[in-house]
């Protein structure tokens, strides 16, 4: 993945990847939409994982992702949340802290438009 986000001249600051989701923290190239840039993250990442083998069957992502924007002064909060994420799923599911999330930046969603949720438990 960091490879694949170096080859769009972003620049990779955390990643995280849970057995449900995965957490990303890039600084985007301007002229790089974040919708491109998952595209590609997306679809080489479940090409190298079948290439090499690493689940049974076919993986691949589901459809859409989240994008949030956070300013420069956040980097070092925000990369020691991703890098956080063990302990914190420990106290929150994927779904809420996605739905968190959401309210946070203050999106509005429509709940049949949102993921897939999984339970792992």
């Amino acid at each position: 993945m960091c490879g694949i986000v170096d080859n769009h001249k972003c620049k990779t600051y955390a990643i995280y990847c849970n057995p449900d989701h995965t957490h990303m923290f890039v600084g985007m190239h301007p002229d790089l939409s974040p919708s491109k840039l998952m595209e590609q993250v997306k679809s080489g990442s479940s090409k190298w994982i079948n290439d090499k083998g690493l689940v049974h069957g076919k993986f691949s992502s589901q459809k859409g992702f989240g994008a949030f924007i956070y300013s420069k002064s956040h980097i070092d909060r925000v990369v020691k949340y991703i890098l956080n994420q063990p302990q914190h799923h420990k106290k929150q599911s994927f779904r809420e802290e996605y739905l968190s999330l959401l309210e946070k930046f203050d999106v509005d969603y429509e709940t049949k438009y949102l993921f897939k949720w999984y339970d792992l438990s």
